[in-house]
């Protein structure tokens, strides 16, 4: 009995102990804003048109580029930064994809299979932080709508298309200003613009140079708001991007539906990459028609895939995959007919190798050193990152290592 005694009270001390340090944590936690510029180029800062990151770039750090996962598109990438996790691993896989056992679709232009949380796996750092006490908030960033409340930010908003820019941002300032307990030292914020004109006028375009200005811009603003509540010292702004964009032309099209006449079959995703799903007494044969016609593109049994990719491990990869070389793009009959009146001049997804892929690394903040470059780093690896300035424990079950992005804090 004294014994059982010795053990409850010791209990009541390590409970009380940690509700302490806790506390202590929490006064001494820098405020977090992560901003997310979608298809923002590695080299688009080099064009001069970037004063606010060429400031983070002197009083901060930023590196050469920053690589995504295959494939390199907005939500498999934008859920690897948060996650620590391969998109094979984290369940992002593409697009638009089947899962094979139950015929269930995923779908990012259907909200109600976007938002249904079965398909994310792994734990993305707003869930690791509000289980440890840290309130974190979510401006669009893509997989913080999830139909489950436990697995969203404290506080997120549901993504409209055209929500003003400086709408976003004057949330992630009223956030900054709520009850200190109920404030969030995590904020993520989304910003589409050079995504968009990328793909509808390619990546050297005047209109994607005009969105490189005013996203830069936007950082003004930011710095403006910290420095108006006196948060601008305590608080870590982290700028960077899911991939970057590469040309196209109507010229370099493949058309599947013309290389599998004859054959019945379905497919999902298009234009870098598309999953095969032939009749199955047709497999092989399919399967051989496009090694045979293989130009400008690739074609894959899923199991040979090639492992530097960290795809085929995941239930929901097609058994035949098709990869485009860059700058090309696999269509079926229907997107050819589409994409003749007004075709994109850019796009993203192809194998993360190619320079063109890689996105920007930028921050600046309390735990960073200042004026300091480095190489190329791995998206993966930001959710450890996050994990060590927000002071909480990461979950361990990830992909990224955070050895290899440690040496850009103090």
């Amino acid at each position: 009995l004294f014994i059982f005694k010795r053990i409850i009270v010791m209990k009541k001390l390590l409970i009380i102990l940690f509700l302490f340090f806790q506390f202590i944590n929490a006064q001494s936690l820098p405020y977090n804003i992560i901003i997310s510029f979608d298809g923002f180029r590695w080299d688009y800062p080099n064009r001069g048109l970037t004063p606010n990151l060429d400031f983070i770039r002197e009083k901060g750090v930023n590196a050469l580029s920053l690589k995504p996962c295959f494939p390199t598109k907005t939500f498999p990438n934008h859920y690897s930064i948060v996650t620590g996790l391969y998109p094979e691993n984290h369940g992002i896989i593409a697009n638009s994809f089947t899962n094979p056992y139950n015929n269930q679709k995923y779908s990012l232009w259907d909200s109600t299979a976007k938002d249904n949380a079965m398909w994310y796996k792994g734990e993305a750092i707003w869930e690791t932080a509000r289980s440890q006490g840290v309130i974190s908030a979510s401006y669009f960033w893509p997989g913080s709508e999830l139909n489950i409340d436990y697995r969203r930010p404290n506080y997120s908003k549901k993504f409209i298309y055209t929500t003003p820019y400086d709408d976003r941002i004057n949330g992630a300032m009223e956030w900054l200003q709520l009850p200190y307990d109920k404030r969030p030292h995590l904020i993520l914020l989304y910003f589409d613009a050079t995504d968009t004109s990328g793909h509808n006028y390619g990546p050297n375009s005047k209109e994607v140079n005009q969105s490189i200005a005013m996203q830069d811009s936007l950082l003004g603003k930011i710095f403006s708001g910290l420095e108006k509540f006196n948060l601008r010292d305590s608080t870590t702004v982290i700028v960077l991007s899911d991939h970057g964009m590469t040309e196209l032309s109507p010229d370099r099209v493949i058309n599947i539906d013309k290389l599998l006449s004859g054959f019945e079959f379905k497919s999902s995703d298009k234009g870098t990459m598309m999953f095969i799903y032939p009749n199955e007494e047709e497999k092989i044969k399919v399967y051989q028609q496009l090694k045979k016609s293989e130009k400008n593109f690739r074609t894959y049994w899923k199991k040979d895939l090639p492992d530097y990719l960290h795809y085929k491990d995941n239930p929901n990869v097609a058994e035949i995959v098709l990869i485009s070389d860059l700058g090309y793009s696999l269509f079926d009959g229907k997107d050819v007919e589409k994409y003749s009146k007004k075709f994109p001049l850019g796009n993203h997804g192809y194998d993360p190798t190619n320079i063109d892929m890689h996105g920007i690394f930028y921050a600046i903040g309390p735990d960073f050193k200042e004026g300091y470059t480095c190489g190329t780093l791995n998206n993966i690896d930001i959710y450890p990152l996050l994990a060590k300035i927000l002071r909480i424990f990461p979950n361990y079950n990830i992909d990224g290592k955070l050895e290899r992005i440690e040496f850009l804090l103090k």
